[in-house]
């Protein structure tokens, strides 16, 4: 901190506020505690895991695993013996939260107008550790008013967000805000797309699959294609 910072800064200090810092996080998470507190700590959990998979593995594992961990994300969720979608039914059957580490909870409602003419309805999404699913009936959340804001809106899995911050902290290592943005669209248009899927088929659904490749796409095309052809117009002083 001192050399970084230039900042000095005692071991006593520091110990207490790792312990604070630690302390109200375990709380927040797995106790009682403000929704945003929860939510602010979770993703910093998943920037500090993705800062791990950044500086430590090389680069054509790192890619190599984005890609496969998004092909089992697949599997473990769609399949009727996933492990994740077995995690959900049991859930489910149980009438129990999945393990709240493993979960974001944005209490984000979308609405879903009925085909068929009925009247729109609102569902509440509830996810294994990477995707979305619908969570009960107009029916039975009639008959559970009182539900803590953790239990309403979109859920998502934790390593969904570990492995966005993935690819755009990857993608922030090229040095060119361009190509960082466009894997931060890639992955806001990915969660569109799985959000209206989701709407649609009203069962779990896997988060990673779509922003996943769509940002490997983005990140290819800027990185390569747009980067080059901007410095090179940059160079001639050609504006568009």
């Amino acid at each position: 901190i001192k050399v970084r910072f230039n900042l000095a800064m005692d071991y006593i200090t520091i110990a207490l506020v790792v312990w604070n810092f630690g302390v109200m996080g375990i709380i927040s998470i797995h106790w009682k505690g403000p929704l945003l507190l929860q939510q602010a700590y979770l993703l910093i959990i998943s920037a500090m895991m993705a800062l791990v998979f950044i500086k430590y593995l090389p680069e054509w594992t790192l890619w190599f695993i984005l890609g496969g961990i998004a092909v089992y994300d697949l599997f473990a969720v769609l399949c009727p013996k996933g492990p994740l979608r077995i995690l959900v039914e049991t859930a489910e059957e149980r009438n129990e939260p999945i393990f709240p580490s493993l979960i974001y909870s944005s209490t984000v409602m979308y609405t879903v107008a009925m085909a068929e003419g009925e009247p729109v309805s609102s569902y509440n999404p509830l996810n294994s550790s990477a995707g979305s699913s619908p969570n009960n009936s107009p029916q039975d959340r009639a008959a559970q008013p009182d539900l803590e804001p953790e239990e309403q809106g979109v859920k998502l899995g934790l390593g969904d967000f570990i492995f966005y911050s993935v690819l755009v902290g990857k993608a922030a290592t090229a040095d060119d805000w361009n190509t960082v943005m466009a894997c931060f669209v890639a992955i806001l248009i990915g969660l569109c797309l799985t959000l209206l899927i989701l709407a649609i088929v009203k069962k779990a659904l896997p988060a990673l699959p779509i922003s996943i490749f769509v940002g490997i796409v983005f990140y290819v095309c800027t990185r390569w294609c747009i980067k080059p052809m901007c410095d090179q117009m940059a160079l001639s002083q050609v504006y568009v």
